[in-house]
């Protein structure tokens, strides 16, 4: 029966989904194909190495692209993938993980994107819960064996059939070019014969298209299922705020084994008939160069994607002029830095506020004014609802602090093999994002936090955002988190954790800081430990678990 979803879509709110036009009867492949079929010369994928190994560049149309699609496909159905089956793959930001997803929607399987920083413990647990019988990793990557990583594995996980990796043989696994490709292309990109199975086979909207495991802030990933309607809806949450359209192109240098990456970065601009820029390995340096040769106009990032960009810019300038939005998520935005994007970039900074399973729930318009980037989170997308309410589940007025509620056609259809997990977090349709936020009299929301984040100082709740948002105006604080630390006295007691910008400052300047702003003194830090970098997830947000587990220690 392969992997189905774990929650019923209320049969009312489907209809409505279908009816206003935000899920329909038909997928992104089908998106791709079209405009594969209209501008087969157009470049769909510009895939930029930077990750120390000798692999060059690669330039590949869009009519190559669906070639190679089809191929894959059908080397799939060779290895014995039906719909629904998983597919799993570990690789970083290289056109063989868009090939992979476009040919899983293809023949109806489940794509099982994993995050390439993930090692041995944590790859293992996912194949075993997922049962996927392909896996499709680098042979190295960044200097780790992840070839030798994925043999070992197989010893343990019988199901696991054909271990496959990109970039060259090695002993007890496939290569990708032979057990995916069937070897490659023919002449003029002619992908050969196909299977029935993937000549006749169309996919239902509806069915589970991706299993995504979280990123793990709070240190328990979990299986989301998102079908291909509502991953479609959660493309739609920046391609249509933003105009977004073929003529676009698209830097994407977070990982697309990510749902940030996997959303924006593979699915829309290949559905769009967009360019797309895959840099495999961060480089702020990098990043601005590709800007400038490439026009692209439109990328996504944490806030240290935008500090590194600017840094780089500054010390070595290059003529940007196409670098229309670079939009935010996973971090406040210090409004000093909306204006440096602004002066050094040329672009404006767009927040965005969204998770795993929901995508993108809320977004700033061009319409907005350009410093809502750094006092809001954006305003929802019509398809997407938010309600801010008490303990109580009752509704908070405008500007008050509360547990943020959300639902509609970008939420996922349940957790793999946890239907239990999913109801303790789903009330009534509408699912508890475990965050802390308010909305203001305008409908835009604001992240005050999540609610696990929360220092409660001697009863007082500490608004942990905004005091981070205000030491990110310090000229000595590159990063920050507040956290808290246990008190015999106070219960907990505010710690910032700094990454400094130049010299380190101390806890007396940072104080200083905060009442020159006019910060209540019980809101200030208590404590300060410097940190040469913060514990991240792959995308950027910074894993605050780990930060107490490491004060707890110390």
């Amino acid at each position: 029966m392969g992997i189905v979803a774990t929650a019923q879509v209320d049969a009312e709110e489907r209809r409505r989904f279908y009816e206003l036009g935000w899920w329909r009867e038909r997928t992104v492949v089908e998106d791709f194909q079209e405009a594969a079929a209209r501008h087969p010369q157009k470049v769909a994928v510009v895939a930029v190495h930077g990750d120390g190994t000798d692999r060059p560049s690669e330039v590949i149309t869009y009519g190559r692209l669906a070639a190679l699609v089809d191929r894959a496909a059908a080397g799939l159905v060779g290895l014995g993938v039906q719909p629904g089956d998983p597919v799993s793959f570990q690789l970083p930001n290289w056109w063989e993980l868009a090939v992979l997803t476009l040919a899983c929607g293809r023949i109806g399987a489940v794509a099982n994107p994993i995050l390439p920083i993930l090692r041995r413990r944590e790859v293992g647990h996912i194949l075993a819960r997922i049962g996927s019988r392909v896996c499709v990793v680098p042979t190295t990557f960044r200097g780790f064996d992840h070839g030798a990583m994925l043999s070992e594995l197989v010893d343990e996980l019988p199901q696991l059939q054909h271990p496959v990796v990109v970039g060259g043989p090695l002993a007890g696994t496939d290569t990708f070019e032979e057990a995916i490709l069937g070897g490659g292309l023919g002449p003029d990109d002619d992908a050969g014969p196909l299977p029935d199975a993937v000549v006749r086979f169309r996919p239902d909207p509806d069915a589970v298209a991706q299993a995504q495991f979280t990123s793990g802030t709070t240190g328990e990933p979990k299986g989301v299922l998102h079908t291909h309607n509502t991953l479609w809806a959660g493309v739609r949450a920046v391609l249509d705020p933003l105009a977004l359209g073929p003529d676009d192109v698209v830097l994407m240098a977070s990982t697309m084994a990510h749902q940030t990456g996997y959303l924006y970065g593979c699915l829309m601009p290949l559905a769009a008939g967009m360019k797309v820029v895959y840099q495999d390995t961060w480089d702020g340096g990098q990043m601005v160069r590709l800007v400038a040769e490439e026009g692209v106009t439109w990328t996504m990032g944490a806030t240290p994607f935008v500090l590194d960009a600017i840094a780089a810019q500054r010390a070595e300038p290059r003529q940007l002029t196409t670098l229309r939005y670079f939009a935010c998520a996973g971090a406040p935005i210090p409004p000093h830095i909306v204006a440096a994007a602004a002066e050094v970039l040329g672009t404006r900074l767009m927040s965005i506020w969204g998770m795993t399973e929901n995508g993108a729930v809320t977004i700033v318009h061009p319409s907005d004014p350009p410093e809502a980037a750094a006092t809001t989170d954006g305003r929802p997308v019509p398809w997407m609802a938010v309600r801010v309410v008490d303990e109580g589940d009752r509704d908070v007025p405008p500007g008050v602090v509360g547990r943020l509620l959300v639902r509609g056609a970008s939420q996922c259809v349940g957790y793999l093999d946890r239907p239990d997990l999913y109801r303790a977090q789903v009330r009534d349709g509408w699912f508890d994002t475990g965050d802390l936020a308010r909305l203001d009299t305008s409908g835009a929301l604001r992240i005050a936090g999540r609610a696990k984040d929360l220092v409660i100082r001697g009863g007082e709740n500490v608004p942990v955002v905004e005091v981070e948002a205000l030491l990110y105006r310090h000229p000595k604080v590159r990063e920050v988190a507040v956290v808290g630390v246990p008190d015999e006295r106070l219960g907990e007691r505010a710690c910032a954790v700094v990454v400094a910008d130049g010299d380190a400052p101390d806890l007396q300047e940072l104080t200083d800081h905060l009442q020159a702003a006019g910060m209540a003194r019980q809101y200030w830090p208590e404590r300060l430990v410097v940190v040469d970098e913060l514990p991240k997830t792959a995308s950027g947000k910074i894993q605050k678990y780990r930060l107490r587990e490491q004060l707890a220690g110390a």
